[in-house]
C-alpha cells in the first residue's frame, strides 16, 4: 500500500520553496520509497546537494556530466522513476517544460519521462495569476500531468496571496492517493497494446494519392485511454492531423499500407492486445509515376492492385494476442461484420455504419456495435473518447473469461 517500494524522482527548480523539499524527501524515505533528486543549476542557490543527497541516500545531479567526466543519463533517470515530481516548479521551469526548451538536466529528464508527472508550482501571486502561467498549467494538464495547486499565504515578497508551494504533507498525500487509487484504475497494467489508426495514402505520382476520409480520432482516443489504464501502448498511424499529448504512448507514423504492415509486424509478436482501427486502403496503383502526371486527355486510367490485407495477416499469425478489428459498413452491416470476424480470425469486431448520423469518419462521435463469436452488444451515440472506454471495457471483460 501507499508509496512503499516506489521510485520517486524529485526535480527541484530555483525557488525559495526549495527548502521544503528536505521535509518531503525525509517523509518519502521514512515511508519506504526510493528517492532520486535532480536539480536545475539555479536551485543550488537555495539548497545544497549535500543536504539533499544525505536525506535521499543517493547522489544529486544538476548537470549532464559529473566532475569525473561520467555522463548522468537523463534517459536512465526518466525510465527509472514510477513518478516524477517537479517541486518547486517555477514559472521559468514550467514554461520550459511546456514549450520543450531543453537547456538543463531537469528538462531533458522530464522530456524523456514516460511515468506520471506531478507539478507543484511556486511563485509570487502576480506571476501565478499571469495569463501565460495559467495557460501553461492548462497545457500541462492537457499533457496528462497532475497539478498540485499552489496554496495561499505569505510569500517571500511579503505579499499575501496564492503562490506558495503546497506543503510537503500535501504533496506526499497526493502521491500516496495516486498510488492507492491506481491499484483500481490501472486495469491494463502489464499489458502491451498495439493500435493502428487513420487512413493510408497510396501514391499515384509524387503529388497525388488514393486515400480515404479517416481522421484517426478513434485510434488516438483508444491509445490515450489504454495508456491511462496502465498499458504500454504502441500506436501506428497513417497520415492524420491528430496529435498525441500522452508521452507514454509510442507513436509511429506511416503513409502506405505496405509501410503499416511492416511496422505492425515489427511489434506484433510481443503484444497482448491488437486493435486494428486504421482504415487501410484496399487497393494501390500498380505503377507509381516518377513525375507528376500531366493533364493531357479527358480521361485517365490507373490500374490498381490489391494491398496486403493487414488484419487478415494479423489473424493468420495470431498466437496469444487478443485481436480486435473494425468494420465500417453501408449495407448488410451485421452480416458483413460477422463474416469479417470469422474470415480474419478475430476475437472481436467493432461495427459502425455510415447510415448512423454522427458515426464514421471525421466526426467527434461514433455509434458502435460489438460482436464476438457468441456475443452482441449495441451502444448509443457517444464521443469517441467515451466509445474508446466502452471498447476497452469490453476487451477487459473478454480477457477475464
Amino acid at each position: 500500500m501507499g508509496i512503499s517500494g516506489k521510485k520517486i524522482l524529485i526535480a527541484v527548480s530555483g525557488g525559495i520553496a526549495a527548502y521544503k523539499i528536505h521535509f518531503l524527501i525525509r517523509d518519502f524515505v521514512k515511508k519506504g520509497a526510493e528517492v532520486q533528486v535532480i536539480m536545475t543549476p539555479d536551485a543550488e542557490h537555495f539548497v545544497t546537494k549535500l543536504s539533499l543527497s544525505t536525506l535521499s541516500k543517493k547522489p544529486v545531479y544538476t548537470d549532464f556530466y559529473s566532475d569525473n567526466g561520467t555522463w548522468n543519463s537523463h534517459v536512465e533517470l526518466a525510465l527509472w522513476a514510477d513518478v516524477m515530481i517537479v517541486a518547486p516548479c517555477t514559472a521559468n521551469t514550467l514554461a520550459k517544460m511546456i514549450h520543450g526548451m531543453c537547456d538543463n538536466l531537469v528538462i531533458a529528464t522530464y522530456m524523456s519521462a514516460k511515468c506520471p508527472v506531478f507539478i507543484a508550482p511556486a511563485m509570487d501571486l502576480d506571476m501565478y495569476q499571469h495569463p501565460s502561467t495559467k495557460q501553461n498549467l492548462e497545457k500541462a494538464e492537457n499533457y496528462g500531468h497532475i497539478i498540485i495547486p499552489a496554496e495561499s499565504g505569505e510569500l517571500a515578497s511579503g505579499l499575501i496571496g496564492q503562490g506558495r508551494m503546497a506543503e510537503p504533507e500535501t504533496i506526499s498525500k497526493t502521491i500516496e492517493d495516486f498510488f492507492n487509487s491506481n491499484r483500481k484504475t490501472k486495469t491494463l497494467e502489464g499489458k502491451t497494446i498495439l493500435i493502428t489508426a487513420g487512413p493510408t495514402y497510396e501514391a499515384i505520382d509524387p503529388v497525388r494519392f488514393i486515400g480515404n476520409h479517416s481522421s484517426g480520432k478513434m485510434g488516438f482516443s483508444l491509445a490515450e485511454e489504454a495508456s491511462r489504464r496502465g498499458a504500454k501502448v504502441i500506436l501506428i498511424s497513417g497520415p492524420s492531423n491528430q496529435v498525441m499529448d500522452d508521452k507514454r504512448v509510442e507513436l509511429y507514423r506511416v503513409t502506405s499500407a505496405k509501410e503499416m504492415l511492416e511496422k505492425v509486424f515489427q511489434f506484433y509478436d510481443n503484444v497482448d492486445i491488437a486493435i486494428a482501427s486504421a482504415a487501410v486502403a484496399d487497393y494501390a496503383p500498380k505503377e507509381v509515376a516518377k513525375e507528376k502526371i500531366k493533364k493531357n486527355d479527358d480521361s485517365l486510367t490507373i490500374e490498381l492492385v490489391k494491398n496486403p490485407d493487414i488484419l487478415r495477416t494479423m489473424g493468420e499469425k495470431k498466437s496469444r494476442q487478443f485481436l480486435v478489428g473494425f468494420a465500417l459498413e453501408t449495407q448488410n452491416e451485421e452480416e458483413n461484420a460477422k463474416g469479417k470476424l470469422e474470415k480474419k480470425n478475430l476475437d472481436m469486431i467493432v461495427l459502425n455504419s455510415l447510415r448512423d448520423e454522427g458515426a464514421g469518419f471525421k466526426n467527434n462521435t461514433n455509434k458502435i456495435k460489438i460482436f464476438t463469436k457468441t456475443e452482441r452488444k449495441e451502444f448509443e451515440l457517444k464521443s469517441k473518447d467515451d466509445v474508446a472506454k466502452d471498447i476497452l471495457d469490453f476487451v477487459e471483460g473478454q480477457l477475464l473469461k
